[in-house]
């Protein structure tokens, strides 16, 4: 298992991924941050850059906020 920092913006114009370095990265959603739609839509752009199936991937904390710690699960 490893762990990622991650900044979200919710309600941009284009979903992508940026990485900052040191394992951190800027995750692009055009969802909005109301009942759950950004972290979903996070998890499901996270598995696309990374090529890795969307269970394995967990929001550990940061639920509410735009600065999440992210799961990886290997396997």
């Amino acid at each position: 298992m490893r762990t990622i920092s991650v900044k979200v913006q919710p309600r941009a114009s284009v979903e992508k991924v940026l990485e900052t370095g040191n394992g951190e990265y800027k995750v692009y959603t055009c969802k909005p941050a109301v009942d759950g739609q950004a972290n979903k839509a996070v998890i499901e752009i996270l598995s696309k850059y990374l090529e890795i199936k969307k269970n394995r991937i967990r929001i550990k904390t940061g639920h509410n906020s735009k600065n999440k710690v992210i799961e990886i699960y290997n396997g």
